[in-house]
Order: C-alpha cells, then structure tokens, then sequence
C-alpha cells in the first residue's frame, strides 16, 4: 500500500525550499537551546527532561506534525492538483497511506532525531531521559501525523486548527484542566517516555501506559481510515 510516486510528489511538496526552512526552525532552537543551558547549568536530569518535555515534545512535534501532516495533501486539495492523482490508476487508500507514511518520516527526521541530539546534549542521556523523549517525540509523531493529515482532507483550514489544537487544546487547556490532558497525544506520549525514563519522576502523565496506549493505536487507526473514507467521496468533474 505504498506508491514511490505519491511518495516522491510528497517529498517534494514538503520538502520545497520555503517549507523546508519553517521544517529547520524549531529543530535548530531546540539544539541551540541545549547547548547554551549545558554550557550555563552544566548537566541536569530535570532541566533536561523540562526542556524536552517542555518545548521538543509539546513545541516542536506538534508543530512540524502539522505541516508536514496538512502540508502532505492539503494544498493539493486547495488548489486541485489531487485531481492529477485521483486521475491515475492509483487506489485512494494507496495514496492516503503513502502520504501518511511521508508525513510520519518527515516528522520524525525533524523532531525525535533533535529530541535524541538534544537530550544528548543536555545531560549525555542520565536516567535514560534523551532515550525517553525521543520515544515518546516517536509515538507521537504517528499519531498526530495521522490527525493532521485527516485535517488536511477534511477543511480547508487544517493548519489553523491543527495549530489550535495543539498550542491551545494541549498546552493551554491542557495545564489547567485535568479532563483535557485525557484527550491529549503529549500526554499519552509522555505515558510511554514515563516506562522508558528510569529516573523516578522525571517524567509523569495523568493518562495510564494501557489507556494511553490504546488511544494512540485508535486516534491513528481512525484517523488514517477516515482520510482514506473523505479521499474517496472525492469526485472528478467528469465523474459526475
């Protein structure tokens, strides 16, 4: 169910020269972020595991999901290029999971492979910390890919709510009301990095490894089904 072709197109898209500065950005801080606190602070367990949890895994992954996930189909959709894909003897499921596929690669080059540098960087991987994000940067990279990519096919304003969710929902609403960190990808993240950190503490959610999980494995599941269902209600002009 992978297609090199949808694929090359996708990398493409992604991967052109405006959007592959904005891919750059937020890796790059992190990096120079590291460096400067293991410079000022020396190496610290719970610096490091609040930088990475505060700004790698609830900054920077969300935010490089939500453009390679809306940006892997939805500008394509905005400006009728799909069509040119929906024209070829290619299965719309194919191209869903291919997309998918490129949108989950780019996320995880530019945000878990920072996040292990990074963690590295800030105190040579103690208890297990650097390991520990860059797990959970990995969980989530599938899982919000999948939700943004649904975004993309699904409104014309994928990026703007992707955004909303993310910096608003998790973030915002996520400190400070308890039943919204249940429905939050970060925290289910952070379940899974909690299992791998060895240092008591270091890393905590509110949502149980099973639960957590289980969502992750539904939320993508459905997620992916669902684009696939919306891309192929989608009908040329001349099908009609």
């Amino acid at each position: 169910m992978y297609h090199p072709t949808v694929a090359r197109l996708t990398y493409r898209g992604l991967l052109g020269r405006r959007r592959a500065a904005i891919l750059f950005v937020l890796p790059v801080l992190l990096l120079a972020i590291a460096v400067a606190v293991r410079v000022f602070n020396g190496a610290d367990d719970q610096i490091a595991a609040d930088l990475l949890g505060g700004f790698a895994l609830a900054t920077m992954v969300p935010l490089i999901a939500v453009i390679a996930g809306t940006g892997a189909i939805g500008p394509e959709i905005d400006d009728g290029s799909i069509v040119y894909l929906l024209s070829k003897p290619v299965k719309r499921p194919t191209i869903i999971l291919t997309k998918l596929t490129v949108a989950i690669a780019v996320t995880m080059v530019f945000s878990a492979l920072p996040t292990l540098v990074a963690g590295f960087i800030l105190n040579g991987n103690g208890q297990q910390v650097a390991v520990a994000y860059t797990v959970a940067a990995l969980v989530a990279s599938i899982a919000y890919s999948a939700l943004f990519l649904l975004l993309g096919t699904v409104s014309r304003h994928a990026v703007v709510i992707g955004l909303v969710y993310a910096l608003v929902w998790e973030s915002l609403f996520g400190s400070v009301i308890s039943g919204a960190r249940t429905l939050s990808v970060q925290q289910w993240a952070l379940a899974v990095a909690e299992q791998v950190t060895r240092g008591e503490g270091l890393v905590s959610s509110d949502v149980a490894l099973p639960v957590a999980t289980a969502l992750l494995a539904v939320v993508t599941v459905a997620a992916t089904w669902f684009a696939g269902h919306k891309l192929r209600t989608l009908t040329l002009a001349g099908e009609e």
